[in-house]
């Protein structure tokens, strides 16, 4: 009797060492690897567009930095570079490697939603656990194409969807006192 069992490679930290520098972005959540090509031009705008507006509001708040592509280092098993954070000052002083990579979870990560199925469910499953279970206290998942974001706070110790704002609303946030911006502001 011949018995199956499945083998799975559990990547690390080490392994994108290896990987080849060709403009993909490589990401390993549980030891799976993932990796994604360069996003449409309106993915990059909308980052650039609520980058801007973060940026702003930092600078007048004093608060915290916007920071785009960052590679956070959860463990050996968990790197990710998200689309976008906001991290206090308080916690950035704390959380960053000799490399330059983050080591906990900022307060604020925002995805752009690509256009692949494969990403829009990493992106709305894999890395909200992630994000839920390393700490992230807001997680914004912005969706260009139907010009919308969905909204998650932490509540009862987890990542929660609160709301969901279209185009004719405006955005806010606990983290960032008197921080408010119009969703359409997102888009082009």
């Amino acid at each position: 009797m011949s018995v199956s069992t499945e083998t799975r490679i559990k990547w690390t930290s080490a392994d994108l060492e290896l990987l080849p520098e060709n403009g993909n972005n490589y990401e390993i959540i549980d030891g799976e690897l993932y990796m994604t090509r360069a996003p449409h031009w309106k993915h990059q705008t909308s980052i650039a567009r609520i980058t801007n507006a973060l940026v702003s509001w930092s600078n007048q708040s004093k608060l915290g930095q916007t920071i785009i592509n960052p590679g956070i280092i959860f463990s050996d098993d968990n790197n990710v570079i998200p689309d976008l954070i906001w991290i206090s000052n308080k916690k950035l002083e704390s959380c960053v490697d000799e490399a330059g990579h983050f080591t906990s979870a900022p307060e604020l990560v925002v995805e752009i939603l690509s256009q692949k199925p494969n990403d829009i469910k990493r992106d709305k499953e894999t890395k909200l656990k992630l994000y839920s279970n390393r700490g992230v206290r807001e997680y914004w998942i912005v969706d260009w194409q139907l010009k919308q974001v969905e909204i998650y706070r932490r509540y009862e110790g987890k990542l929660t969807l609160m709301i969901t704002l279209l185009d004719d609303d405006s955005i806010t946030s606990e983290l960032l006192p008197n921080f408010s911006c119009q969703i359409r502001d997102f888009f082009l």
